[in-house]
């Protein structure tokens, strides 16, 4: 039986399991969390967003999260800087163009301030800069795709939390907490 495990990774973590990075110093990665043999990342999550990762044992469930021809959808929860207007709304929603090309049309909206954990580091505060908050739904999964879209539209992603992928979501899970689930 397929094992799938649900990660709600911290910022600042790799999604790997070793870091062969050429900083000269090791960065975290998920071995400080999991200790689960022949699992793996199904897709990845930059090392400055947190939120779901799911990690797996089997190769055709993996293939159906990480593959984007499956087109599974993928849940984020955005603070960004500036106001979220209907116009930005509307551009996310009909897709932008970016430098690999336009993307396909995402489900966009403002939202209150969600309840979440507190973030380590904080996002920097300034008085003078208002930020606000997105939910914003996709079906690709393009190297910073998302910082990439808020960017496009005027709204630079302060913090990137990925709340879903398909059915899955963090309910219940406290950064660097994970789960086992029936596939």
């Amino acid at each position: 039986m397929a094992r799938l495990i649900l990660f709600n990774k911290p910022m600042g973590v790799l999604s790997q399991f070793t870091d062969k990075g050429s900083e000269g110093t090791e960065r975290e990665t998920l071995s400080a969390y999991i200790k689960v043999p022949g699992v793996y990342p199904a897709g990845r999550l930059d090392r400055d967003s947190e939120g779901l990762l799911l990690l797996t044992d089997d190769g055709r469930l993996h293939a159906r999260i990480a593959e984007p021809r499956h087109k599974v959808r993928k849940t984020y929860l955005v603070q960004v800087e500036g106001e979220v207007g209907d116009e930005a709304l509307a551009a996310l929603r009909k897709g932008v163009m970016l430098k690999d090309g336009m993307t396909r049309p995402a489900e966009a909206e403002a939202i209150d301030p969600p309840a979440l954990w507190p973030r380590d580091p904080p996002v920097r505060f300034r008085k003078s800069v208002p930020d606000s908050w997105l939910s914003l739904t996709i079906s690709e999964g393009r190297n910073r795709q998302v910082r990439r879209m808020t960017a496009a539209v005027g709204l630079p992603t302060l913090r990137l939390v990925r709340w879903r992928v398909g059915d899955w979501t963090l309910d219940g899970l406290a950064p660097g907490e994970w789960r086992e689930v029936t596939v």
